[in-house]
């Protein structure tokens, strides 16, 4: 909403920045490879200069700007930490070790099937996508190299996965968010919202299965590939069954629901130890592999690609996309112009399935206009309340509705900070790896079929929604 002392956007005021960055990004970066960060910032410049004409000063600006960072810090601290367990847990051996066995035990033609599952047990089980990419989804990458499996594939696979846990894990960050922002109950938002995620879950795993069936990977060059590899590894890491203890103390901090971020700094602290005590690392290259990343120096290329990477200050670039990201969104949230677009959508809603419908358009609208997988689902949670109400639906429909077109949508979007650091972990890009994340996209089509349907979709039984059994 606008301030007293400001004039109100009009929609046409209101739809000129959203057009500007997806001409920017569009053009900019989708055709010509320009950095997104600049490219964010223009789209900002144009959004201030609306912002002023209204009447805005910088310092309220600057304000929003700030306000939106805020929300997003969570997750930014989350990457940053990612980065240095992945170092850490490199240099002491844990995901060599589990790029070995992967390798021994995992077949290629179900390998995409293998990678989903395990990806989706140890992201319900922690709670984070970025935890689950940055340790397991390291590790399935290194295999997919070995095994000759398509590595856009293998990426689509592994963030589906890992984007399940997000979406339903009540340790996730957003699934406790969306509730939040709709006013339902955590428990029953989550067992609404596997009417939408577990079919959307299971045609992701038919068609892995079925590219499996169809691949032509294998053969006397991936498996010379693979054997290579594994003799690398076994060469200049010491294997053994302690360096576990890394990933089960991650495990265990998030199943007895301890803070995520102090556990995994335990957890590269005792990787640090580990690397010390098994690999023969001296402390300076330990400590620096949290820090500055592992890097990994052996007579094999494809091994020492696949592990020089990780550390704090390689997940900055993460970070800097996120900031100027945040400061779009900032801008066009304080001044009411965001508001005033999704408004607009509220007008011809006058069904069931069109407020549905609208609600699925905002929360992808606002994943793409911001990047943030919060504010696609805070904004269009706050906006439609009063509108389910309205017409008698349960405040769950809409809390699962924003994660089934917020959460899952962002890591499709490459100048999101979860696409940046999807693409940055593993090593290909979300344009590559968007097709074959099925699950992050066939969620809101689930949830558009129900709306105009009214199959899964739940009447209001009392004014208090957050009260269980709603």
């Amino acid at each position: 909403m606008a301030k007293d002392n400001c004039a109100e956007p009009s929609f046409l005021q209101s739809i000129i920045p959203l057009i500007a960055i997806v001409v920017f990004l569009g053009f900019g970066y989708g055709l010509l490879h320009l950095n997104a960060e600049i490219l964010l910032i223009a789209a900002a410049a144009v959004a201030s200069v609306i912002a002023l004409k209204l009447g805005y000063s910088y310092k309220e600006l600057e304000k929003g700007i700030i306000t939106n960072m805020m929300k997003g810090m969570p997750a930014m601290l989350i990457v940053i930490v990612v980065g240095a367990l992945i170092g850490s847990w490199i240099a002491c051996g844990t995901i060599p070790m589990l790029i070995c066995y992967g390798l021994k035990i995992i077949s290629p033609k179900f390998f995409l099937v293998t990678a989903c599952i395990v990806c989706s047990i140890i992201s319900v089980v922690t709670g984070t996508s970025y935890g689950t990419v940055g340790t397991i989804g390291v590790a399935f990458i290194g295999i997919a190299h070995g095994l000759n499996v398509p590595l856009y594939q293998a990426a689509g696979a592994i963030v589906a996965g890992a984007y399940f846990g997000d979406k339903i894990s009540p340790f996730s960050d957003t699934t406790n968010l969306a509730p939040v922002a709709a006013q339902s109950n955590l428990y029953d938002h989550i067992r609404h919202t596997l009417w939408t995620t577990t079919p959307a879950w299971f045609l992701g795993i038919i068609v892995y299965f079925l590219l499996g069936l169809l691949s032509k990977t294998g053969g006397a060059v991936s498996m010379q590939k693979t054997t290579q590899l594994i003799e690398s590894i076994q060469i200049h890491f010491n294997l053994h069954w302690i360096l576990l203890l890394p990933p089960i103390l991650t495990l265990y901090f998030a199943i007895k629901k301890k803070p995520i971020i102090p556990g995994m700094l335990f957890s590269s602290c005792i990787a640090v130890i580990l690397a010390l005590i098994m690999q023969k690392a001296n402390l300076a290259n330990a400590v620096d592999s949290m820090v500055n990343g592992y890097i990994c120096e052996t007579e094999n290329p494809l091994l020492d690609k696949l592990l020089t990477r990780g550390g704090m200050l390689n997940m900055m670039h993460v970070t800097l996309i996120a900031f100027c990201a945040f400061a779009f969104a900032g801008i066009i949230r304080v001044t009411g112009m965001l508001d005033m677009v999704l408004n607009r959508l509220l007008i011809i809603a006058n069904t069931r399935g069109k407020i549905i419908a609208s609600s699925v358009a905002a929360s992808i609208a606002t994943a793409f206009m911001t990047g943030s997988s919060f504010l696609s689902i805070l904004i269009p949670g706050e906006l439609f309340s009063p509108a389910y109400k309205k017409f008698n639906l349960a405040a769950k429909n809409l809390s699962r509705t924003t994660e089934d077109s917020g959460t899952v949508v962002v890591p499709l979007v490459p100048w999101s900070i979860a696409g940046v650091f999807m693409s940055g972990t593993l090593g290909v890009s979300t344009i590559a790896y968007a097709p074959w994340a099925i699950m992050c996209y066939t969620g809101f089509i689930f949830a558009l079929i129900y709306g105009f349907t009214g199959f899964a979709i739940a009447d209001k039984k009392r004014d208090d929604e957050t009260i269980p059994g709603s």
